[in-house]
């Protein structure tokens, strides 16, 4: 019937923002352990500099 296409239809919408939701998601994470990675990268070295100037 067509109350039922239209409850599939929005379910398929549905399914598929909470896919792109789930994607940027796990982009976003990605960004942030980099980000921090290179920051910790970052202040080792600001660390082994200093212990040179000790």
């Amino acid at each position: 019937s067509a109350s039922e296409n239209m409850q599939a239809a929005e379910s398929r919408i549905r399914d598929t923002d909470m896919a792109g939701q789930m994607v940027e998601y796990a982009k976003n994470n990605i960004l942030i352990q980099s980000t921090v990675s290179m920051l910790s990268q970052a202040n080792n070295k600001n660390q082994a500099v200093l212990q040179l100037l000790r």
